[in-house]
């Protein structure tokens, strides 16, 4: 007969992100491969007192997978960051919160007893995501072949798929805008507050305890973020998805570049990085919602998650959620009432800073990590929205 084992604290220990960069901008010349490893080697460098060899896994998140992150993007970034042979790597995709379930499955292994350090992050680099062309079903075809970008969106589709489900992401934001009553005008208030809270969280030198540039490129900052811009100029901008609709580009994340990595520990872990930890995680949840209001994913997971942390909306201290969309976040907001919209992204979120798929959910929990430290204490819920109909959420406490 067995006995249950006690799940054991997960700390995260340290936190970091490249800036991201725009789609075709400052880190489009950077492999996905070599951002990941980047921020491997920088946690590294960053607890000299840690043997590289006692990391037990090392866990990240990539939503394409198609081209230079050679299908498992982790164990490359463990072998070009230089660590030992012995320190396995995992790649794992669930879209854009690949970097946040890579958190989510390495604190589980600490809390099981598997590991007792465990790295985990993501990376996207959408610039440089590759076309694919699929394989003819029979040999010599005489007509054209068709090339898939695999940046983002859908790509050969399953004709069994319903169509309803298969729309593009930003009319799947539209719908949440009909739903909710949410205007043009209201997502670019959204949108301009995103990038006015970025612009001054850079300034503040706010972010200069997580970002680590990337060598060799011209980029300290991140790329995306417009400091000049104004409701007058978003307002100039046509609707992407719908005729009269009211996403536009101003008001939806843009395609990015970047990559973001955790350090985890136990008890025992922590006394090995000779450092204090950054927040604690409480619990975590992942939850599915019809594929057409994939945007609303958010709203049943951040519930879960804080229900198995034993804690309420009125307890939090700040939300990282991410701005795929204004109307997403704002429909979001509509269904947690309980919540105080100013505690959601106080440093700007996805619209300003960017997206890069893999890499963003691992941005958001070292973010608030970082956070929690800053304020001295308090508890933080780090969650995305993910194509196909999902939510993940993660609780974090100091």
């Amino acid at each position: 007969m067995t006995r249950d084992l006690p799940r054991r604290d997960v700390y995260v220990v340290d936190a970091v992100r490249t800036p991201v960069g725009k789609y075709g901008g400052a880190l489009s010349s950077v492999r996905p491969d070599d951002l990941a490893a980047h921020v491997v080697r920088s946690l590294l460098v960053r607890t000299p007192d840690l043997d590289p060899a006692r990391v037990g896994d090392v866990f990240f998140g990539n939503a394409n997978g198609a081209g230079e992150e050679n299908r498992d993007v982790a164990r490359m970034a463990v072998l070009l960051a230089g660590l030992p042979f012995s320190v396995p790597g995992v790649t794992v995709n669930r879209l854009c919160a690949s970097g946040l379930e890579a958190v989510v499955q390495a604190a589980r292994a600490i809390a099981l007893g598997d590991v007792s350090l465990a790295l985990a992050g993501g990376v996207e680099s959408m610039s440089r995501a590759p076309w694919v062309l699929p394989k003819p079903e029979r040999a010599f075809p005489a007509g054209h072949q068709q090339l898939h970008s695999t940046t983002l969106g859908w790509r050969m589709v399953n004709p069994g798929m319903p169509p309803q489900w298969t729309i593009p992401l930003g009319e799947s934001a539209e719908l949440i805008a009909d739903k909710h009553g949410i205007t043009r005008e209201q997502q670019d208030a959204y949108a301009l507050a995103s990038h006015e809270k970025a612009a001054a969280a850079w300034k503040d030198g706010h972010y200069d305890a997580e970002v680590v540039p990337y060598d060799g490129v011209e980029l300290v900052r991140d790329e995306s973020v417009r400091d000049s811009t104004s409701m007058d100029a978003l307002a100039k901008l046509k609707p992407s998805f719908r005729d009269n609709g009211t996403v536009t580009a101003g008001n939806a994340s843009p395609l990015n570049d970047g990559a973001a990595a955790l350090l985890l520990a136990d008890e025992e872990g922590l006394r090995a990085t000779g450092r204090e930890p950054l927040a604690r995680i409480r619990a975590s949840a992942v939850t599915g919602i019809d594929p057409r209001y994939f945007g609303l994913g958010p709203v049943q997971a951040v519930r879960q998650a804080l229900s198995r942390s034993g804690r309420t909306f009125t307890d939090l201290s700040l939300v990282e959620l991410n701005e795929a969309f204004a109307a997403q976040v704002l429909g979001c907001l509509a269904e947690w009432p309980e919540l105080d919209p100013a505690l959601v992204n106080p440093r700007g979120g996805a619209i300003a800073v960017g997206h890069p798929l893999g890499a963003s959910g691992a941005r958001l929990a070292g973010a608030a990590a970082h956070q929690l430290k800053a304020a001295g204490g308090g508890l933080a819920v780090a969650s995305l929205c993910i194509g196909v109909g999902q939510g993940l959420a993660l609780v974090l406490e100091r």
